[in-house]
């Protein structure tokens, strides 16, 4: 049975003959009569009694088929349009997982009430590997900190961020520098350093600096999540390299003097790829919510 099949027999049906069906169908009665006989060859059971067209059992069946049929069709040919006119869909969402807990319970609420049938489906990764499921198509959508530099992605710049150092309270720099002073690498050269592991943001850019300074500390823990990383640096005389946007508002942080930081927090897609406007607004709640509050 195809969509055809089940609307002409279903308005027989409602009409009680085929002249009556034929004149709402804006078709002509001879192609529709020849249209049933069709069906009843196929099924091979008659599907109305003829003289009164009241539906056989047989047509009854395939009325109740029918019916469930063209209700599925109302049904997806309304979520399609919604679809065509950006109310509904699906944003697959890729984040940074020390983003996402800081940014996600602001940014949701929101976006649920202005678009509830938006299905989101979360990704959390380190910024490293989120790039690389865009370009896979894993994800519609990536927030990541990095460097724009990858072909076939488009950046929109959400928020800059300073390279520094997180300081443990038993620190030797929090008991001789200001909270806040800016420092060289150097300076903390013997560590020890809390260090989150490959695939992080942070972990690249820490290895390049060491490098660039022939620095090797002392690695005192390794881990994969930035939350435990803080608390214990700042429960600690440990160092952590940092950005201000995810430590600077916990004090203890010291931008780093002279490194001039070209990795910050970008929203990422395809080259090519057509922004939805959920998109748009989820773009758009979410530079909100890192915007700096106004000062009174």
């Amino acid at each position: 049975m195809n969509l055809k099949q089940a609307l002409y027999v279903k308005t027989i049906a409602e009409e009680g003959g085929v002249t009556a069906a034929a004149k709402k169908l804006y078709v002509s009665q001879p192609s529709l009569s020849q249209m049933l006989r069709l069906i009843e060859e196929e099924v091979g059971v008659p599907l109305f009694e003829r003289g009164t067209f009241r539906p056989t059992y047989a047509g009854e069946r395939y009325l109740h088929a029918a019916s469930v049929i063209l209700s599925a069709n109302e049904i997806l040919e309304h979520e399609l349009q919604e679809i065509r006119q950006e109310e509904s869909g699906r944003l697959r969402l890729g984040i940074s997982r020390q983003r996402a807990p800081r940014l996600l319970p602001v940014v949701l609420p929101e976006f649920s009430r202005i678009h509830p049938h938006v299905a989101l489906e979360l990704r959390e990764e380190g910024s490293a590997t989120l790039e690389q499921m865009l370009r896979d198509g894993e994800v519609d959508l990536a927030l990541a900190s990095t460097n724009p530099v990858v072909p076939g992605i488009d950046y929109r710049l959400i928020q800059r961020e300073t390279i520094g150092i997180l300081a443990g309270a038993e620190s030797a720099l929090v008991r001789d520098l200001p909270r806040g002073s800016s420092i060289r690498l150097e300076e903390v050269r013997q560590g020890p350093f809390i260090s989150l592991k490959q695939g992080h943001n942070i972990r690249v850019i820490q290895d390049l600096l060491f490098r660039e300074h022939n620095l090797r500390p002392t690695i005192y823990l390794e881990t994969d999540s930035m939350e435990t990383a803080i608390r214990v640096t700042l429960t600690s005389s440990c160092y952590m390299l940092c950005t201000d946007s995810l430590s600077g508002s916990l004090g203890n942080f010291y931008p780093l003097d002279g490194h001039d930081n070209l990795r910050h927090f970008y929203a990422c897609v395809r080259q090519g790829q057509p922004i939805p406007k959920y998109m748009h607004t989820f773009l758009d709640l979410l530079e909100r919510a890192l915007s700096p509050a106004p000062q009174l």
